[in-house]
């Protein structure tokens, strides 16, 4: 059964980014999208639940959206308006029975990703 699922490594710190708001959108063609989930990291940088599995997950293109300049700001990085605020990673989905897991390791000035198991 395919699912997907995130997690967010704040690499500055060395730590998991706990309490990292998170959005889920499925997009149209047309680029339109519609909110899937709204989901906020746990201490261990990750989500409870897997973000979508079985039936939930098809083919098509998604997009995760990681509200990174609020947890900076928790914490005191970025000043008055920080280098990143919202950071969008859009990605496709082509087996819907397939693992798809998609890591965000951030800084207060970089950010990278990329498919995992």
């Amino acid at each position: 059964m395919g699912h997907l699922s995130t997690h967010v490594l704040d690499t500055a710190s060395g730590r998991p980014a706990a309490g990292v708001a998170i959005e889920l959108r499925r997009l149209a063609e047309d680029g339109t999208g519609v909110t899937l989930a709204t989901v906020t990291t746990n201490a261990d940088g990750r989500t409870d639940d897997a973000l979508l599995s079985g039936d939930a997950l098809t083919v098509g293109t998604y997009e995760l959206v990681f509200a990174v300049g609020d947890y900076f700001a928790r914490l005191g990085h970025g000043g008055e308006r920080p280098f990143l605020d919202r950071v969008p990673v859009r990605f496709g989905v082509s087996d819907p029975a397939a693992k798809y897991h998609v890591p965000l390791l951030i800084t207060p000035w970089s950010y990278s990703t990329y498919r995992g198991s």
